[in-house]
């Protein structure tokens, strides 16, 4: 009888039985701390390494380079003949009223531009021509292609000069061009430099464009090819809007990379062709700071490359922001 009428008896106004125990409530969390107690500086600290070696190997000598450029700073001065003396802005004056600056950076602007266009063009046909051939003849594409990638500059440089050269190279042979020089005329110097850059650096545009087609759903170019489209209109119309941030991001990674272009340039033209005519502008800046012991002139080139190179470098952290929201 008490049992029922312990089992019958109403809950009370608050919604609870009488001798109903209330459970324990479960601890709250630190809002400060986080999970488990953790930091807002915690990740700190893992980063705290990395970025000690960065701070040595890029923040010192970008000071020393800004530094530089802003002394009156040559062999003199190295030397200890004569004192370091503050020049502010007159490096700077000193480059910018130099003809052969501005033609010197118009060339260096013109030669990366051919040399992304043509690194992605030939990247992007090799890429869309993986898709197309069968397992051995991609392995093998591949391969060699990555094997032009994994060259280091200055051999790739060294075995070019020597398919080319007039006296002893096959390339001449084959095309009954005889004693042909390449590296005498501007022209020709620029184009041999560019088929050199090409060559090491389509790999990785080859390499990221076919894992973007990959990822393609094989129904979209299925249906594409059922309607009668092309190979060239499935590739405008459909694969290149789909590839659209991979192609952004490749293309501003090869335009940093094209730009700061150095050996290519100094071992295949000997130092920047005939009287500089394929001079660029790390290679002009080598020579103003080594070859004419100008180090002052030679850091303020290295400045406003570093300037060029970060504003083309936050539009590429931009777009990888961007396209990290967007997947």
């Amino acid at each position: 009888m008490n049992r029922m009428t312990t089992q019958l008896t109403p809950p009370t106004a608050t919604g609870k039985r009488p001798g109903a125990t209330t459970p324990p409530a479960a601890p709250r969390r630190a809002r400060r701390g986080g999970p488990r107690g953790h930091r807002p500086w915690t990740p700190w600290l893992y980063l705290l390494p990395a970025l000690a070696v960065l701070g040595g190997l890029l923040v010192y000598p970008v000071y020393q380079l800004g530094l530089i450029s802003f002394l009156e700073y040559t062999q003199a001065q190295v030397s200890g003949g004569e004192p370091t003396s503050f020049k502010g802005f007159g490096n700077y004056t000193t480059l910018f009223a130099d003809p052969q600056f501005w033609q010197v950076l118009l060339a260096t602007v013109l030669f990366a531009a051919a040399c992304v266009v043509t690194t992605l063009a030939v990247g992007c046909a090799l890429a869309v021509l993986l898709t197309r051939v069968r397992a051995l003849p991609r392995f093998v594409l591949m391969m060699a292609a990555l094997g032009a990638w994994a060259t280091p500059a200055i051999t790739g440089s060294t075995v070019w000069v020597f398919l080319f050269d007039p006296d002893f190279g096959p390339v001449n042979k084959l095309l009954g061009l005889g004693d042909f020089s390449w590296t005498y005329g501007r022209y020709s110097a620029f184009a041999l430099v560019l088929l050199e850059v090409v060559w090491c650096s389509f790999p990785f545009v080859m390499v990221t464009v076919y894992a973007g087609i990959k990822a393609i759903p094989s129904e979209v170019l299925e249906a594409a090819a059922l309607d009668g489209a092309s190979q060239w209109r499935i590739w405008r119309s459909v694969m290149a809007p789909v590839l659209r941030p991979i192609l952004v991001v490749v293309t501003i990674q090869s335009i940093i990379w094209d730009f700061k272009v150095f050996t290519q340039i100094y071992v295949m033209t000997n130092g920047g062709g005939i009287a500089g005519q394929n001079l660029v502008l790390n290679v002009y800046a080598y020579q103003k700071a080594f070859a004419s012991s100008q180090y002052s002139l030679g850091s303020a080139i290295g400045v406003v490359m570093l300037l060029i190179l970060l504003a083309v470098t936050l539009v590429y952290l931009r777009l990888l922001r961007r396209q990290g929201e967007e997947l």
